[in-house]
């Protein structure tokens, strides 16, 4: 170990970047999830659950140190306007010689330790975030009084989360984030400034939207997640064609791509869009930390949260929406609509065959489609992207 690899600040450019904690599904549970409001039994439940969570993060943390593990940041891709940026990252306890947001099966990923309470340095372009550490997110995130609250690092929360709002004007485009705790080189991620005025932008699910993993078939979906090799996932027939027509139509759209996956399997859906040629964009996945205050949501509520998010950051903005009809993605996106009159341009539902269901799904006599409640939002179906292609692109194609 030199002085290399400590934490330099010098190396850094002079002039700071305000940057605040923001109140999203890691600081704060949504009206539908608040703990006291829940009954007794499930209240009870929920307590168990959180104790036992509390109890693999300290035996899991113990282990990793015994291992001479040291923390480490997993960065994920951030977005803002030209104005502030979201910022996501975690960290994690990792081998000396590990590297960050390297491709690998999802079992391995899902059994990453959490490293709470680390002092993470971010930079945008090499300037610095600079903060204050105030312990605003309550009893469940202590702050180490022997913490660093001098402004020049940030302190991730129990499960190692850090999720911020930094406010510095940006120029539209890609930039670089990066991010670096003590004893480790610095990790880079993107960050996609969006332009001011942008008209129209997609919010894609990707489960079975993009990506094929079964999802309403537990066993599928489970051995796709945790087992298959990341590298061999299938791509949806014609939704990538689909996708990259809608970014030729409209170049300066932004794609979001929503998902109920955890944090814990990022990297392996940002390769998959990348491999397979997808449009690039930020991720939207959830926390599995089931503290009280933030626990986990259903997938519905999942979606609503964060569509109602991305909402209110581009109030401006008109949204595609395309799902598919295995994870209730046609109620989801209606109710989007309905919420936000005049804000969702048009809804892409792909609908899943009944093997995509279940494996029973020929012989148990299961529907191909759910039905798409009513709606002024035109809604457009089609079982591959090349179906949804010949209806739904002539109907952007207005908004050219």
């Amino acid at each position: 170990m030199t002085a290399q690899d400590e934490l330099e600040p010098d190396d850094m450019a002079t002039v700071p970047i305000p940057v605040r904690r923001v109140v999203t599904t890691f600081d704060a549970a949504s009206r539908h999830e608040r703990f006291e409001d829940k009954p007794l039994l499930i209240r009870s439940m929920r307590s168990l659950i959180v104790a036992g969570f509390g109890a693999w993060i300290r035996v899991s943390s113990a282990i990793g140190k015994y291992l001479n593990w040291r923390p480490n940041v997993e960065p994920y891709v951030g977005y803002g306007t030209d104005d502030y940026s979201r910022l996501i990252c975690r960290t994690v306890y990792a081998p000396v010689r590990s590297e960050p947001g390297r491709l690998v099966r999802g079992l391995r990923a899902m059994l990453m330790v959490p490293a709470p309470a680390t002092n993470v340095r971010i930079a945008i372009d090499e300037a610095p975030l600079t903060t204050v550490q105030i312990g605003s997110s309550e009893v469940y995130d202590r702050v180490d009084s022997g913490s660093d609250r001098s402004g020049e690092t940030i302190i991730s929360d129990v499960s190692g989360y850090l999720d911020l709002v930094a406010e510095r004007r940006l120029e539209p485009g890609i930039h670089t984030v990066s991010y670096q705790v003590a004893h480790r080189r610095p990790v880079a991620s993107q960050l996609f400034t969006i332009a001011p005025g942008t008209p129209i932008g997609v919010i894609s699910d990707v489960d079975d939207t993009i990506m094929v993993t079964q999802a309403p078939s537990p066993l599928r979906a489970a051995y796709n997640l945790l087992l298959l090799n990341p590298k061999k996932r299938g791509s949806v027939p014609g939704m990538g064609v689909l996708f990259n027509k809608i970014a030729d139509m409209f170049p300066q759209a932004p794609f979001f791509y929503l998902s109920t996956s955890p944090w814990n399997v990022e990297s392996s859906i940002r390769n998959f869009i990348a491999d397979q040629g997808f449009p690039q964009g930020p991720l939207l996945l959830r926390d599995l930390d089931p503290r009280p205050k933030t626990f986990v949501p259903s997938d519905v509520q999942h979606k609503l949260e964060f569509a109602e998010q991305l909402m209110g950051d581009f109030p401006d903005m008109r949204f595609i929406l395309i799902g598919d009809d295995g994870q209730k993605d046609p109620t989801t996106y209606v109710t989007i609509a309905r919420r936000y009159p005049g804000r969702v341009l048009a809804i892409g539902i792909r609908q899943l065959s009944p093997r995509e269901y279940s494996p029973l799904g020929p012989v148990a006599g299961l529907t191909t489609t759910q039905p798409v409640p009513v709606t002024d939002v035109p809604v457009f179906t089609g079982t591959t992207g090349s179906n949804l292609m010949k209806t739904m692109l002539p109907y952007l194609a207005k908004f050219q």
